[in-house]
């Protein structure tokens, strides 16, 4: 998931400096809410590892 997240914001980095603002925008969002969900999940499982406990 992490990959993807690089992988907009590569293609966001590009577009900006080539001056496409548009696609630019749209590829930073999209990595801002993939990284949002993966913060979010890796909290959950945190949360269930601690939880869980070692057995």
């Amino acid at each position: 998931m992490l990959r993807w997240v690089l992988l907009f914001l590569g293609i966001s980095l590009i577009a900006g400096i080539l001056g496409f603002t548009g696609i630019s925008e749209a590829s930073a969002s999209i990595a801002k809410i993939i990284f949002l969900i993966f913060v979010i999940l890796f909290v959950i499982a945190l949360i269930m590892l601690l939880i869980g406990g070692s057995r």
